[in-house]
Protein backbone atom coordinates (compact mmCIF):
# COMPACT_ATOMS: atom_id res chain seq x y z
CA UNK A 1 0.00 0.00 0.00
CA UNK A 2 1.18 3.52 -0.71
CA UNK A 3 0.27 4.68 2.81
CA UNK A 4 1.46 2.33 5.53
CA UNK A 5 2.51 4.10 8.72
CA UNK A 6 0.10 5.40 11.38
CA UNK A 7 -2.80 4.46 9.15
CA UNK A 8 -5.84 2.56 10.34
CA UNK A 9 -7.10 -0.71 8.91
CA UNK A 10 -10.54 -0.89 10.53
CA UNK A 11 -13.28 1.22 12.08
CA UNK A 12 -12.00 0.20 15.53
CA UNK A 13 -8.56 1.53 14.62
CA UNK A 14 -10.04 4.87 13.57
CA UNK A 15 -12.13 5.17 16.71
CA UNK A 16 -8.99 4.52 18.78
CA UNK A 17 -7.18 7.27 16.84
CA UNK A 18 -10.12 9.64 17.25
CA UNK A 19 -9.99 9.03 21.01
CA UNK A 20 -6.55 10.69 21.01
CA UNK A 21 -7.53 13.83 19.08
CA UNK A 22 -10.15 16.56 19.16
CA UNK A 23 -11.49 16.56 15.59
CA UNK A 24 -12.10 14.20 12.68
CA UNK A 25 -11.85 15.77 9.25
CA UNK A 26 -13.75 14.20 6.33
CA UNK A 27 -12.12 14.66 2.89
CA UNK A 28 -13.48 14.04 -0.60
CA UNK A 29 -12.44 14.97 -4.14
CA UNK A 30 -14.47 16.88 -6.73
CA UNK A 31 -14.55 16.12 -10.44
CA UNK A 32 -11.59 18.40 -11.16
CA UNK A 33 -9.34 17.00 -8.43
CA UNK A 34 -9.80 19.53 -5.61
CA UNK A 35 -10.03 18.27 -2.03
CA UNK A 36 -13.02 19.41 0.07
CA UNK A 37 -13.64 18.81 3.76
CA UNK A 38 -15.63 19.43 6.90
CA UNK A 39 -14.90 18.52 10.50
CA UNK A 40 -16.73 16.78 13.33
CA UNK A 41 -15.82 16.98 17.04
CA UNK A 42 -14.22 13.72 18.10
CA UNK A 43 -16.85 13.32 20.82
CA UNK A 44 -19.57 13.01 18.14
CA UNK A 45 -17.91 10.16 16.21
CA UNK A 46 -19.21 6.59 16.46
CA UNK A 47 -19.38 3.45 14.35
CA UNK A 48 -22.59 4.78 12.78
CA UNK A 49 -20.56 7.35 10.84
CA UNK A 50 -18.82 4.54 8.94
CA UNK A 51 -22.06 2.64 8.30
CA UNK A 52 -24.65 5.34 7.63
CA UNK A 53 -22.38 8.15 6.45
CA UNK A 54 -23.07 11.85 6.70
CA UNK A 55 -24.90 14.15 4.30
CA UNK A 56 -23.59 17.08 2.29
CA UNK A 57 -24.78 19.43 -0.48
CA UNK A 58 -23.62 17.99 -3.80
CA UNK A 59 -24.94 20.96 -5.79
CA UNK A 60 -22.24 23.19 -4.31
CA UNK A 61 -19.42 20.99 -5.65
CA UNK A 62 -18.11 21.52 -9.19
CA UNK A 63 -19.32 18.92 -11.65
CA UNK A 64 -21.62 17.14 -9.21
CA UNK A 65 -25.38 17.55 -8.66
CA UNK A 66 -28.07 20.02 -9.71
CA UNK A 67 -29.88 22.00 -7.02
CA UNK A 68 -33.01 19.82 -7.17
CA UNK A 69 -31.00 16.65 -6.43
CA UNK A 70 -28.36 18.05 -4.13
CA UNK A 71 -28.39 15.64 -1.17
CA UNK A 72 -25.42 13.24 -1.16
CA UNK A 73 -23.71 11.05 1.44
CA UNK A 74 -20.07 10.65 2.47
CA UNK A 75 -18.95 7.33 3.93
CA UNK A 76 -15.43 7.40 5.42
CA UNK A 77 -12.94 4.72 4.36
CA UNK A 78 -11.22 3.64 7.59
CA UNK A 79 -8.13 2.39 5.72
CA UNK A 80 -7.25 6.00 4.78
CA UNK A 81 -7.30 7.62 8.24
CA UNK A 82 -4.19 9.40 9.53
CA UNK A 83 -3.33 11.98 12.15
CA UNK A 84 -2.93 15.34 10.43
CA UNK A 85 0.71 16.52 10.68
CA UNK A 86 0.12 20.21 9.92
CA UNK A 87 -2.99 21.33 11.84
CA UNK A 88 -2.62 22.94 15.26
CA UNK A 89 -5.74 21.26 16.71
CA UNK A 90 -5.13 17.47 16.90
CA UNK A 91 -7.17 16.02 14.03
CA UNK A 92 -7.68 12.69 12.28
CA UNK A 93 -8.16 13.04 8.50
CA UNK A 94 -10.06 10.36 6.61
CA UNK A 95 -10.86 10.09 2.90
CA UNK A 96 -14.48 9.37 2.00
CA UNK A 97 -16.46 7.71 -0.76
CA UNK A 98 -19.54 9.43 -2.13
CA UNK A 99 -22.94 7.68 -2.29
CA UNK A 100 -26.42 8.44 -3.56
CA UNK A 101 -28.75 8.70 -0.52
CA UNK A 102 -31.71 7.10 -2.27
CA UNK A 103 -30.11 4.14 -4.04
CA UNK A 104 -27.26 3.79 -1.50
CA UNK A 105 -25.03 3.09 -4.50
CA UNK A 106 -21.64 4.69 -5.17
CA UNK A 107 -21.91 8.00 -7.01
CA UNK A 108 -20.91 7.69 -10.68
CA UNK A 109 -19.09 11.06 -10.63
CA UNK A 110 -17.03 10.28 -7.54
CA UNK A 111 -13.46 10.20 -8.91
CA UNK A 112 -12.38 7.73 -6.24
CA UNK A 113 -15.11 5.34 -7.32
CA UNK A 114 -13.87 5.57 -10.92
CA UNK A 115 -10.36 4.58 -9.80
CA UNK A 116 -11.72 1.58 -7.88
CA UNK A 117 -13.78 0.47 -10.88
CA UNK A 118 -10.68 0.66 -13.08
CA UNK A 119 -8.88 -1.73 -10.72
CA UNK A 120 -11.86 -4.09 -10.78
CA UNK A 121 -12.01 -3.98 -14.58
CA UNK A 122 -8.31 -4.83 -14.79
CA UNK A 123 -8.91 -8.02 -12.78
CA UNK A 124 -11.94 -8.88 -14.90
CA UNK A 125 -9.88 -8.76 -18.10
CA UNK A 126 -7.57 -11.48 -16.81
CA UNK A 127 -4.57 -9.52 -18.12
CA UNK A 128 -3.28 -8.74 -14.63
CA UNK A 129 -4.30 -8.76 -10.99
CA UNK A 130 -2.95 -5.35 -10.06
CA UNK A 131 -1.40 -2.20 -11.45
CA UNK A 132 1.24 -0.09 -9.72
CA UNK A 133 1.69 3.64 -10.13
CA UNK A 134 4.54 6.02 -9.40
CA UNK A 135 3.70 9.66 -10.24
CA UNK A 136 6.43 12.32 -10.08
CA UNK A 137 4.54 15.55 -9.40
CA UNK A 138 6.73 18.66 -9.69
CA UNK A 139 5.81 22.02 -8.19
CA UNK A 140 7.11 25.55 -7.55
CA UNK A 141 7.68 27.26 -4.20
CA UNK A 142 7.25 31.03 -4.56
CA UNK A 143 7.88 33.75 -1.98
CA UNK A 144 5.37 36.19 -3.48
CA UNK A 145 2.30 35.59 -5.66
CA UNK A 146 -0.06 38.24 -7.01
CA UNK A 147 -2.64 38.00 -9.79
CA UNK A 148 -5.99 39.39 -10.78
CA UNK A 149 -8.23 40.56 -13.55
CA UNK A 150 -11.20 42.77 -14.32
CA UNK A 151 -12.85 44.32 -17.34
CA UNK A 152 -9.88 46.65 -17.82
CA UNK A 153 -6.92 44.67 -16.44
CA UNK A 154 -5.24 41.26 -16.42
CA UNK A 155 -1.99 40.57 -14.58
CA UNK A 156 0.12 38.11 -12.62
CA UNK A 157 3.39 38.39 -10.72
CA UNK A 158 5.34 35.61 -9.00
CA UNK A 159 8.70 35.86 -7.31
CA UNK A 160 11.41 33.85 -5.58
CA UNK A 161 14.83 34.81 -4.20
CA UNK A 162 16.22 32.11 -6.51
CA UNK A 163 14.77 33.72 -9.63
CA UNK A 164 17.40 34.75 -12.16
CA UNK A 165 15.68 38.14 -12.61
CA UNK A 166 16.68 38.99 -9.00
CA UNK A 167 20.42 38.86 -9.72
CA UNK A 168 20.53 42.65 -9.88
CA UNK A 169 17.95 43.39 -7.21
CA UNK A 170 19.21 45.52 -4.33
CA UNK A 171 15.90 46.96 -3.17
CA UNK A 172 15.74 44.84 0.00
CA UNK A 173 19.32 45.23 1.17
CA UNK A 174 22.44 43.37 0.02
CA UNK A 175 21.85 40.72 -2.62
CA UNK A 176 23.56 37.41 -1.86
CA UNK A 177 23.75 36.47 -5.54
CA UNK A 178 23.76 32.80 -6.58
CA UNK A 179 20.40 33.05 -8.36
CA UNK A 180 19.60 30.13 -10.65
CA UNK A 181 19.69 30.82 -14.40
CA UNK A 182 16.80 29.55 -16.51
CA UNK A 183 16.94 25.76 -17.00
CA UNK A 184 19.94 25.47 -14.63
CA UNK A 185 18.15 24.41 -11.44
CA UNK A 186 18.83 20.67 -11.55
CA UNK A 187 20.63 19.40 -8.42
CA UNK A 188 22.54 22.48 -7.16
CA UNK A 189 23.60 22.26 -3.51
CA UNK A 190 22.87 24.94 -0.89
CA UNK A 191 23.20 27.89 -0.72
CA UNK A 192 22.15 28.02 -4.40
CA UNK A 193 19.39 25.56 -3.55
CA UNK A 194 17.57 27.60 -0.90
CA UNK A 195 14.80 25.04 -0.37
CA UNK A 196 16.65 22.03 1.04
CA UNK A 197 15.24 22.34 4.55
CA UNK A 198 11.71 23.08 3.32
CA UNK A 199 11.71 19.96 1.14
CA UNK A 200 13.10 17.94 4.05
CA UNK A 201 10.33 19.24 6.31
CA UNK A 202 7.74 18.26 3.70
CA UNK A 203 9.36 14.84 3.41
CA UNK A 204 9.34 14.28 7.19
CA UNK A 205 5.65 15.26 7.35
CA UNK A 206 4.86 12.79 4.56
CA UNK A 207 6.76 10.04 6.36
CA UNK A 208 4.91 10.90 9.56
CA UNK A 209 1.57 9.99 7.94
CA UNK A 210 2.93 6.86 6.28
CA UNK A 211 3.72 8.14 2.77
CA UNK A 212 7.06 6.58 1.73
CA UNK A 213 9.38 9.10 0.05
CA UNK A 214 12.23 7.92 -2.15
CA UNK A 215 14.04 11.18 -2.95
CA UNK A 216 13.65 14.96 -3.05
CA UNK A 217 15.60 17.54 -5.03
CA UNK A 218 15.55 20.90 -6.79
CA UNK A 219 14.19 20.68 -10.33
CA UNK A 220 15.39 22.22 -13.60
CA UNK A 221 13.61 25.59 -13.52
CA UNK A 222 14.71 28.68 -11.67
CA UNK A 223 12.64 30.23 -8.86
CA UNK A 224 12.02 27.22 -6.67
CA UNK A 225 10.95 24.32 -8.87
CA UNK A 226 10.98 21.15 -6.80
CA UNK A 227 10.30 17.44 -6.98
CA UNK A 228 9.58 14.92 -4.23
CA UNK A 229 9.26 11.33 -5.46
CA UNK A 230 7.00 8.86 -3.67
CA UNK A 231 7.23 5.09 -3.63
CA UNK A 232 4.84 3.43 -6.06
CA UNK A 233 1.50 1.92 -4.99
CA UNK A 234 -1.78 0.46 -6.27
CA UNK A 235 -3.89 2.76 -8.45
CA UNK A 236 -6.65 4.02 -6.14
CA UNK A 237 -4.43 4.19 -3.06
CA UNK A 238 -1.75 6.05 -5.03
CA UNK A 239 -4.37 8.59 -6.08
CA UNK A 240 -5.30 8.95 -2.38
CA UNK A 241 -1.63 9.47 -1.65
CA UNK A 242 -1.34 12.19 -4.28
CA UNK A 243 -4.14 14.13 -2.57
CA UNK A 244 -2.34 13.79 0.78
CA UNK A 245 0.94 14.79 -0.88
CA UNK A 246 -0.41 18.02 -2.38
CA UNK A 247 -2.13 18.93 0.90
CA UNK A 248 1.04 18.50 2.95
CA UNK A 249 3.25 20.27 0.39
CA UNK A 250 1.00 23.34 0.39
CA UNK A 251 0.64 23.54 4.16
CA UNK A 252 4.30 22.99 5.06
CA UNK A 253 5.23 25.59 2.44
CA UNK A 254 2.78 28.06 3.99
CA UNK A 255 4.30 27.46 7.42
CA UNK A 256 7.64 28.54 5.94
CA UNK A 257 6.25 31.72 4.38
CA UNK A 258 6.09 30.23 0.89
CA UNK A 259 3.33 29.37 -1.55
CA UNK A 260 3.35 26.02 -3.37
CA UNK A 261 1.71 25.70 -6.77
CA UNK A 262 1.19 22.65 -8.95
CA UNK A 263 0.23 24.89 -11.89
CA UNK A 264 1.97 23.38 -14.94
CA UNK A 265 3.56 26.55 -16.40
CA UNK A 266 3.78 29.56 -14.05
CA UNK A 267 6.97 30.99 -15.65
CA UNK A 268 7.65 32.14 -19.19
CA UNK A 269 10.93 30.97 -20.72
CA UNK A 270 11.65 28.09 -18.35
CA UNK A 271 10.57 24.51 -17.74
CA UNK A 272 7.09 23.74 -16.52
CA UNK A 273 5.96 21.19 -13.93
CA UNK A 274 4.98 17.73 -15.11
CA UNK A 275 3.67 14.62 -13.43
CA UNK A 276 5.49 11.76 -15.14
CA UNK A 277 3.50 8.62 -14.38
CA UNK A 278 5.34 5.31 -14.00
CA UNK A 279 3.08 2.28 -14.37
CA UNK A 280 3.27 -1.50 -14.50
CA UNK A 281 0.91 -4.50 -14.51
CA UNK A 282 1.36 -7.55 -12.31
CA UNK A 283 -0.14 -11.03 -12.27
CA UNK A 284 0.65 -12.57 -8.95
CA UNK A 285 4.39 -12.06 -8.47
CA UNK A 286 5.07 -11.70 -12.21
CA UNK A 287 5.63 -8.35 -13.88
CA UNK A 288 3.53 -8.53 -17.05
CA UNK A 289 5.69 -5.84 -18.67
CA UNK A 290 8.99 -7.76 -18.46
CA UNK A 291 10.59 -9.87 -21.18
CA UNK A 292 14.36 -10.28 -21.08
CA UNK A 293 14.50 -10.71 -24.88
CA UNK A 294 12.33 -7.71 -25.76
CA UNK A 295 13.32 -4.17 -26.70
CA UNK A 296 14.37 -2.48 -23.44
CA UNK A 297 13.28 -5.76 -21.78
CA UNK A 298 9.65 -5.02 -22.62
CA UNK A 299 7.12 -7.78 -23.13
CA UNK A 300 4.69 -7.92 -26.05
CA UNK A 301 1.93 -6.84 -23.65
CA UNK A 302 3.96 -3.81 -22.59
CA UNK A 303 4.45 -2.75 -26.21
CA UNK A 304 0.72 -3.08 -26.87
CA UNK A 305 0.06 -1.11 -23.67
CA UNK A 306 2.28 1.66 -25.06
CA UNK A 307 0.36 1.42 -28.32
CA UNK A 308 -2.85 2.12 -26.42
CA UNK A 309 -1.36 5.12 -24.63
CA UNK A 310 -0.08 6.63 -27.87
CA UNK A 311 -3.24 5.88 -29.88
CA UNK A 312 -5.51 7.46 -27.27
CA UNK A 313 -3.10 10.22 -26.18
CA UNK A 314 -5.17 13.17 -27.50
CA UNK A 315 -8.22 12.02 -25.53
CA UNK A 316 -6.14 11.05 -22.49
CA UNK A 317 -4.69 14.54 -22.23
CA UNK A 318 -8.14 15.96 -21.54
CA UNK A 319 -7.86 14.13 -18.21
CA UNK A 320 -4.07 14.02 -17.76
CA UNK A 321 -3.12 17.56 -18.86
CA UNK A 322 -6.50 19.16 -18.22
CA UNK A 323 -5.96 22.92 -18.09
CA UNK A 324 -5.40 25.70 -20.58
CA UNK A 325 -2.07 26.28 -18.82
CA UNK A 326 -1.04 22.66 -19.52
CA UNK A 327 -0.50 23.59 -23.16
CA UNK A 328 1.94 26.37 -22.23
CA UNK A 329 4.10 23.51 -20.91
CA UNK A 330 3.56 21.02 -23.75
CA UNK A 331 5.69 22.87 -26.30
CA UNK A 332 9.10 21.90 -27.74
CA UNK A 333 12.29 23.14 -26.13
CA UNK A 334 11.61 22.81 -22.40
CA UNK A 335 12.11 19.05 -21.95
CA UNK A 336 8.39 18.74 -22.60
CA UNK A 337 7.23 15.36 -23.98
CA UNK A 338 5.35 16.51 -27.06
CA UNK A 339 6.27 13.66 -29.43
CA UNK A 340 3.93 10.68 -29.64
CA UNK A 341 6.70 8.12 -29.65
CA UNK A 342 8.39 5.73 -27.24
CA UNK A 343 12.00 5.12 -26.38
CA UNK A 344 14.28 3.79 -23.69
CA UNK A 345 16.00 6.56 -21.69
CA UNK A 346 14.76 9.34 -24.02
CA UNK A 347 12.93 12.11 -22.13
CA UNK A 348 11.75 13.82 -25.30
CA UNK A 349 9.38 10.92 -26.05
CA UNK A 350 5.89 10.68 -24.55
CA UNK A 351 6.60 7.12 -23.39
CA UNK A 352 9.97 6.43 -21.80
CA UNK A 353 11.19 3.05 -20.58
CA UNK A 354 13.57 3.63 -17.66
CA UNK A 355 16.66 1.39 -17.78
CA UNK A 356 18.24 2.17 -14.43
CA UNK A 357 17.80 -1.44 -13.34
CA UNK A 358 17.78 -4.78 -15.16
CA UNK A 359 15.63 -6.38 -12.47
CA UNK A 360 12.31 -7.81 -13.78
CA UNK A 361 10.57 -6.13 -10.85
CA UNK A 362 11.76 -2.68 -11.95
CA UNK A 363 10.43 -2.84 -15.52
CA UNK A 364 7.81 -0.18 -16.09
CA UNK A 365 6.53 2.43 -18.54
CA UNK A 366 6.76 6.14 -17.87
CA UNK A 367 4.07 8.29 -19.55
CA UNK A 368 5.38 11.85 -19.49
CA UNK A 369 2.69 14.27 -20.81
CA UNK A 370 0.52 14.39 -17.62
CA UNK A 371 0.91 17.29 -15.21
CA UNK A 372 -0.02 17.77 -11.55
CA UNK A 373 -3.16 19.81 -12.32
CA UNK A 374 -4.82 16.48 -13.19
CA UNK A 375 -7.30 14.73 -10.94
CA UNK A 376 -5.14 11.69 -10.06
CA UNK A 377 -8.09 9.30 -9.74
CA UNK A 378 -9.34 10.09 -13.25
CA UNK A 379 -5.86 10.41 -14.76
CA UNK A 380 -4.55 7.04 -13.55
CA UNK A 381 -7.82 5.27 -14.38
CA UNK A 382 -7.82 6.70 -17.92
CA UNK A 383 -4.19 5.72 -18.54
CA UNK A 384 -4.93 2.17 -17.39
CA UNK A 385 -7.99 1.91 -19.62
CA UNK A 386 -6.00 3.14 -22.65
CA UNK A 387 -3.20 0.67 -21.97
CA UNK A 388 -5.62 -2.22 -21.53
CA UNK A 389 -7.30 -1.31 -24.81
CA UNK A 390 -3.88 -1.43 -26.42
CA UNK A 391 -3.35 -4.97 -25.13
CA UNK A 392 -6.87 -6.14 -25.98
CA UNK A 393 -6.76 -4.61 -29.48
CA UNK A 394 -3.06 -5.45 -30.00
CA UNK A 395 -2.20 -1.88 -30.98
CA UNK A 396 1.33 -1.83 -32.41
CA UNK A 397 3.23 1.29 -31.27
CA UNK A 398 5.65 1.01 -34.20
CA UNK A 399 9.40 1.23 -33.87
CA UNK A 400 11.03 3.09 -30.98
CA UNK A 401 12.80 6.39 -31.63
CA UNK A 402 16.09 6.39 -29.74
CA UNK A 403 17.28 9.82 -30.84
CA UNK A 404 16.82 13.48 -29.94
CA UNK A 405 13.29 14.07 -31.16
CA UNK A 406 13.73 17.85 -30.97
CA UNK A 407 16.62 17.77 -33.45
CA UNK A 408 15.29 15.49 -36.19
CA UNK A 409 15.76 16.41 -39.86
CA UNK A 410 12.60 18.14 -41.17
CA UNK A 411 11.66 15.16 -43.36
CA UNK A 412 11.86 12.75 -40.43
CA UNK A 413 10.20 15.14 -37.98
CA UNK A 414 7.08 15.29 -40.18
CA UNK A 415 6.48 11.59 -39.59
CA UNK A 416 6.37 11.97 -35.78
CA UNK A 417 2.95 12.97 -34.54
CA UNK A 418 2.80 15.50 -31.68
CA UNK A 419 0.34 16.04 -28.87
CA UNK A 420 -2.50 18.53 -29.47
CA UNK A 421 -1.77 22.14 -28.70
CA UNK A 422 -4.79 23.30 -26.70
CA UNK A 423 -7.36 22.24 -24.13
CA UNK A 424 -10.12 22.63 -26.72
CA UNK A 425 -8.44 20.12 -29.05
CA UNK A 426 -8.09 17.45 -26.37
CA UNK A 427 -11.69 17.96 -25.23
CA UNK A 428 -12.76 17.41 -28.86
CA UNK A 429 -10.66 14.25 -28.89
CA UNK A 430 -12.24 13.00 -25.67
CA UNK A 431 -15.72 13.50 -27.10
CA UNK A 432 -14.93 11.39 -30.17
CA UNK A 433 -12.62 8.82 -28.56
CA UNK A 434 -14.13 7.72 -25.25
CA UNK A 435 -15.43 4.19 -25.87
CA UNK A 436 -12.32 2.67 -24.29
CA UNK A 437 -13.07 4.59 -21.07
CA UNK A 438 -16.68 3.35 -20.90
CA UNK A 439 -15.78 -0.33 -20.84
CA UNK A 440 -16.67 -2.06 -17.60
CA UNK A 441 -18.69 1.03 -16.64
CA UNK A 442 -15.43 2.52 -15.34
CA UNK A 443 -16.18 5.99 -16.70
CA UNK A 444 -19.81 6.86 -17.35
CA UNK A 445 -21.27 9.15 -20.05
CA UNK A 446 -22.72 11.53 -17.44
CA UNK A 447 -19.29 11.99 -15.82
CA UNK A 448 -17.56 12.70 -19.13
CA UNK A 449 -20.33 15.06 -20.27
CA UNK A 450 -20.22 17.02 -17.00
CA UNK A 451 -16.42 17.17 -17.11
CA UNK A 452 -16.22 18.37 -20.72
CA UNK A 453 -18.99 20.91 -20.20
CA UNK A 454 -17.26 22.42 -17.17
CA UNK A 455 -13.88 22.56 -18.89
CA UNK A 456 -15.25 24.25 -22.01
CA UNK A 457 -17.36 26.90 -20.26
CA UNK A 458 -15.42 27.65 -17.10
CA UNK A 459 -11.85 27.23 -18.34
CA UNK A 460 -11.32 27.25 -22.11
CA UNK A 461 -13.94 29.90 -22.90
CA UNK A 462 -13.04 31.92 -19.81
CA UNK A 463 -9.42 32.22 -20.99
CA UNK A 464 -10.28 32.54 -24.69
CA UNK A 465 -12.54 35.54 -24.14
CA UNK A 466 -10.05 37.63 -22.15
CA UNK A 467 -7.33 39.85 -23.66
CA UNK A 468 -3.82 38.60 -22.87
CA UNK A 469 -1.33 41.15 -21.47
CA UNK A 470 1.22 40.33 -24.19
CA UNK A 471 -1.36 41.25 -26.85
CA UNK A 472 -0.94 44.88 -25.79
CA UNK A 473 2.76 44.69 -26.68
CA UNK A 474 1.91 43.11 -30.01
CA UNK A 475 -1.14 45.05 -31.09
CA UNK A 476 -1.82 48.21 -29.06
CA UNK A 477 -0.16 50.45 -31.64
CA UNK A 478 -1.82 48.95 -34.73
Amino acid sequence: MAVTKKVSESVADVLEMVGRVQMIDLRFTDLLGQWHHFSIPASEVSEALFEEGIGFDGSSIRGFQEIHESDMILIPDPATAFIDPVLEVPTVDVICDIYDPITRQPYTRDPRHVAKKAELYLRQTGIADASYWGPEAEFFLFSDVRYGGATNSQFYHVDSPEGWWNSGNGNNGPNSGAQIPAKRGYFPVPPVDTLQDVRSRITLSLLEVGVPVEVHHHEVATAGQTEIDLRFGPLARMADTMMVYKYIVKNVAKAHGLTATFMPKPLFGDNGSGMHVHQSLWKGDTNVFYDEAGYAQLSREARYYIGGLLAHAPALLALAAPTTNSYRRLVPGYEAPVNLAYSQRNRSACCRIPVYSKSPRAKRIEFRPPDPSANPYLCFAALLMAGLDGIQSQIDPGEPLDKDLYDLPPEEAKSVQQVPGSLNEVLDALETDCDFLLRGDVFTPDLLEAYIRHKRINEFDAVRLRPHPHEFELYFSV
